[in-house]
């Protein structure tokens, strides 16, 4: 790969260009796991002054897309406690797994060993509550999948999204695992649980392709017996007075 087209480079020079004053900057994603296509955006974790603000920017360099995490050092710690209570670590993931572009003065490395201590301690715990919301959820979508005809394939195909979506929830959280969205959410849920996860990824390309629900329905199933069981009568949530 010439330097022109390599994603490590092309995000060196967008820091040294736009960022000058930078404090550091890692690359992270698909590009930092050697995935990248050449269509493929850079997501670039740029630690700044504590002068600036921090954000998130999306911008294009050199013809491709980047997308930039912005986050002064003051601001570091709350925005990986906020990540981390999303249950997907975003930003943790670039900083704790991604490539070192520039680090002047050391701020970089530490910022990656606390993002790599938090990444380590796992997402929060759901609460019972939760467990219970997301049990309810996922047999309420499974059931209806189970009940939707072949021939109503948006429906269907709307289901079996919302059941996988919805069973990775639920496996990622009961191995104490980070999840995901979009492509991520195959790739940290094969992470979690290689066997039942690849049950889910395979289920999901059943309805996909064949129209047949059986195999998503059994994997989906297969999740809610380890977390308690399907939930249906008896399930209630109250709103806060």
């Amino acid at each position: 790969m010439n330097d022109r087209a390599d994603p490590a480079a092309q995000a060196l020079r967008l820091v040294s260009t736009r960022f000058p004053h930078a404090l550091g900057a890692v690359l992270g994603g698909s590009a930092a796991e050697g995935r990248a296509t050449a269509t493929s955006d850079l997501d670039v974790g740029i630690l700044l002054p504590d002068s600036d603000t921090s954000g998130r920017e999306v911008i294009r360099h050199e013809g491709r897309l980047a997308e930039l995490f912005l986050n002064t050092l003051a601001d570091v710690p709350e925005f990986f406690a906020w990540d981390r209570a999303r249950r997907r670590g975003t930003v943790l993931f670039v900083y704790g797994q991604g490539l070192p572009l520039t680090d002047p003065h050391g701020h970089l490395f530490r910022t990656c060993e606390q993002a790599r201590a938090v990444l380590a301690s796992g997402p929060p715990p759901l609460t019972p509550a939760e467990w219970e919301r997301a049990r309810y959820g996922l047999t309420s979508y499974m059931d209806d999948l189970v009940d939707t005809p072949a021939a109503n394939r948006h429906e269907q195909l709307s289901l079996a999204d919302f059941t996988l979506r919805e069973a990775a929830h639920l496996l990622t959280a009961h191995h104490n695992a980070w999840t995901g969205i979009g492509k991520w959410l195959p790739r940290r849920l094969l992470h979690a649980d290689p066997a039942l996860g690849k049950a889910l990824l395979n289920g999901h390309q059943a309805v996909a392709e064949l129209a047949d629900p059986v195999p998503l329905v059994a994997a989906a199933e297969h999740v809610l017996d380890l977390v308690g069981g399907p939930l249906r009568d008896g399930y209630a949530h109250h709103w806060r007075a």
